[in-house]
Order: C-alpha cells, then structure tokens, then sequence
C-alpha cells in the first residue's frame, strides 16, 4: 500500500476541517481556551528545582498575564551528564503550583511507561527529540488530554503534520503544534527560528499553532524580538522559559527571562496580538 504523506489529505489539515480547532484547558473559571482568537500564553522554569521555586515563578507568571504555567520534570538531555529533572517528584511540585496559582501546567512526557505519573498535568508535551516516537504519538492518540507537539529540529512541516496525524487519528483532536526552531548551519544561535512555519501552519492546519522564542536561539536577549515577530506572523500562543535567577538555573538559564523581563514584554505581545487578530 502505498504511504499516505500529502498533508492535504490528513484529518490535521484545512482541507479536512477548515475551521480552527479550539482547545479547553483545565475547568471552571481557571479554564483555557486555545485556537482560534484566543491568544494565550505559555510561562514558567525550564525544569522545576523544588517545590518553592516553582510555586514563587508561578506566582510571579500568573501576576504578570500568563495563562498556563509550563516547568519540566523529565528533561531528556544531549549529554547523559547533564541535569535529568526531578521526574515524578516535578510533577508533584506542579501541581502543587497548579492548586495555589489556578494556571493549568504543561510538563514533557518523555515514555509510554510515565503516562500515569500525569494525571494532574493538564497538557502533556513532546518535545523535539519525541516528534517521531511513533509509539508515544500512539499511545496520547488514546488519551483524553490535549498533547503540545514540538517540531522536529530537522523536521519538514509534512513531517510535523504527520506526526500531529498520529496522534489526531489515534483519537485524541487536541494537538497543539509549537515551532520552536530548526537546525541549520548557523551556530550563532542554538537553533535557527522558522518564523515562516507559523503563516504556513496556519494554512495548512487547523490545529492550533504556536511559538517557542526561548528554545528557538537560545539566547534571553533574543526571546522578546522572536516573540514579538512570531506574535505578528500569527502564533495564537507563545511560550517562554522565565527564571527568578537564571545565572542559577539548573537547566537553560541561558534561554530564560526574568519575571520583571516577562511582565514587559506580555503587554507587547499582547498589543500585537490584538492587531493581527
């Protein structure tokens, strides 16, 4: 039989549901609504360092406009020396931070066998070294949970929707599609960010789509610009790495802004949101 690959002829694509899918996170008067005109904001640690830490930074995203809180607790690293997160603790610490702050979380599964650990997270991430973990995409494809998928760093977008298919045709229809750059030879940034992908995405998909400036270079000084040019290019969502201290950070402080850092840019962001909606 011969592969399916044109992205026109997924159940992710315009062709097939031209109208934007709009996601619900969490319930009651802290719910969410993704897709669409409803432009929403991804904040928080790279990885959850303790429990205090994670509670104060949620506190302190949630004061400055965010409306979910993202913190990682497995972290799959290049290097098998590097920090691994506090796994199934993290994700105890989130959702404390969850109960205090209100902010539905986004944490990364990283295994098939982590599933039960996440009952608490509202959205569940794959992360670009996941993308292509085909048994992973099957098994959220039975979950009830909305899954926020990262691009690939050497991902085509028909590969993207493909993988987003695996997940959209297993039967779960809330996929988050989040372009947080690629891999290209330039290497004065961690990854070169696809500010094209968003406008593209936007008119081949009718999944929600967002950006990730901080993973995009890699640089804090470069988060707002990125942020402000994916928000005009049509993200419906940004998501940003924040650190009250991230010359202290176990994991990217490179990448990530302060809180202070964060409050001003979110009203950018939003002024430009609202112009191009």
């Amino acid at each position: 039989m011969q592969e399916n690959t044109n992205p026109s002829n997924l159940m992710v694509s315009r062709e097939y549901k031209p109208k934007d899918t709009v996601i619900t996170i969490g319930e009651g008067t802290s719910a969410v609504k993704v897709g669409g005109d409803n432009f929403f904001i991804i904040a928080g640690p790279c990885t959850v360092e303790s429990p205090e830490m994670v509670c104060r930074i949620a506190e302190a995203v949630k004061h400055a406009g965010a409306t979910i809180l993202r913190g990682g607790a497995f972290k799959p690293r290049t290097s098998p020396y590097s920090f691994q997160g506090n796994e199934a603790e993290g994700l105890k610490w989130l959702a404390e931070a969850k109960k205090r702050t209100g902010l539905p979380v986004v944490s990364e599964i990283t295994s098939i066998s982590q599933l039960h650990l996440f009952n608490e997270i509202d959205i569940l991430q794959v992360g670009s070294r996941n993308m292509q973990n085909y048994e992973l995409l099957k098994a959220l494809g039975k979950i009830d949970k909305p899954v926020l998928l990262k691009r690939g760093v050497s991902a085509s977008l028909t590969d993207f929707l493909l993988s987003a298919e695996y997940i959209v045709s297993g039967g779960n229809p809330n996929v988050i599609l989040c372009e947080r750059g690629i891999r290209t030879f330039e290497r004065e940034t961690r990854n070169t960010p696809d500010i094209a992908a968003i406008p593209l995405l936007r008119q081949m998909t009718h999944l929600p789509v967002i950006s990730d400036p901080s993973h995009s270079t890699g640089l804090s000084e470069l988060v707002s610009p990125l942020a402000l040019a994916a928000t005009a290019a049509g993200a419906e969502g940004i998501m940003i790495e924040v650190h009250d201290n991230p010359k202290a950070a176990l994991c990217d402080g490179r990448q990530s802004i302060t809180p202070p850092e964060f409050e001003l840019l979110i009203g950018k962001i939003r002024k430009i949101a609202e112009t191009v909606k």
